[in-house]
């Protein structure tokens, strides 16, 4: 399908425009200069868009501006590909800048907001530079710090299933990297695929040091022996977050009921510390009056 005829992806804030096919995008003193006639409409921000009425083409500045935020918004967007190759071809500030964002982000700890945005950052640079297995890598990683913290649980799903795709993709792109290898059959594991996890794990083994050997037949061999959580955990994740959700609507008995049927599970809670939980459901405890059960949850946290 030509991106030309395509359905656009909506995104807040900007309008498309498309130019006439001898439209050519040029800029700083000349250096720039790309025709736009296999590139699909330009998104602007809306009050550029409203200001061509003065003009006959977006500028230089003008389709900088509406690529960077389409992209921001949204790397995924139809297009996204395109755009990004206009950025690298016409925008190295932009490019500049974006490297800087990603550095900062990557310099704190930061909160479950800004996952998102370094996330969409991320995967701008991997369309700016698809064969770059780090970017792949640590997309993957930023999807499971998401859905592994409590206060994003309830994106655990969709969270865990896209650092599954983008760690296959960082393995593929390069299979010398341990580490992904190993990575990517913890989320396989945490999906529940426990028979893939293993033969991502034992195609590992041979080339890991004597300790992280160990560590990792020891992995195989529990699932072979069937010493699995009782379901997959991501269910566990998903039952947490109800408990969460069970919490803050002031249904703390309800909570308290979900989070210790997820802390039943020995070998859950053996593989998946769960320290956050445990206060969460001292929390709890202490909200319906049981003093006693809440003290010892929140030893435990």
């Amino acid at each position: 399908m030509n991106l030309q005829d395509a359905q656009l992806t909506k995104l807040t804030g900007i309008k498309y425009f498309t130019p006439p096919s001898e439209y050519c995008l040029s800029g700083r003193d000349g250096m720039v200069s790309i025709s736009w006639a296999d590139n699909p409409p330009i998104p602007l921000l809306e009050e550029d868009y409203v200001a061509l009425e003065n003009t006959v083409f977006p500028d230089y500045d003008m389709v900088g501006r509406g690529i960077y935020q389409a992209l921001r918004l949204n790397p995924d967007c139809i297009g996204a590909q395109s755009y990004a190759a206009v950025l690298k071809d016409a925008y190295p500030h932009i490019i500049s800048e974006l490297g800087g964002q990603i550095i900062m982000l990557q310099a704190k700890e930061v909160d479950t907001p800004y996952l998102d945005r370094k996330i969409n950052f991320l995967k701008i640079m991997a369309l700016i530079d698809p064969d770059n297995a780090g970017l792949l890598l640590e997309i993957a990683r930023t999807y499971t710090d998401k859905g592994s913290r409590l206060s994003s649980l309830q994106h655990a799903v969709t969270s865990w299933y896209a650092a599954a795709e983008y760690l296959k993709k960082a393995t593929d792109l390069n299979p010398e990297d341990l580490h992904a290898a190993y990575e990517y059959g913890e989320a396989l594991y945490v999906l529940g695929r426990y028979e893939q996890a293993t033969i991502a794990w034992s195609d590992l083994i041979p080339r890991l040091e004597s300790a992280e050997r160990s560590q990792v037949e020891a992995r195989v061999a529990a699932v072979l022996a069937g010493k699995t959580p009782i379901v997959p955990p991501l269910d566990y994740l998903t039952a947490i977050s109800v408990a969460v959700e069970q919490h803050q609507n002031g249904f703390s008995d309800d909570a308290a009921a979900i989070i210790n049927d997820v802390l039943a599970d020995p070998v859950f809670i053996k593989q998946f510390p769960m320290n956050e939980v445990y206060y969460l459901l001292g929390t709890c405890y202490q909200e319906i009056g049981l003093m006693d059960e809440a003290a010892e949850a929140f030893k435990r946290s």
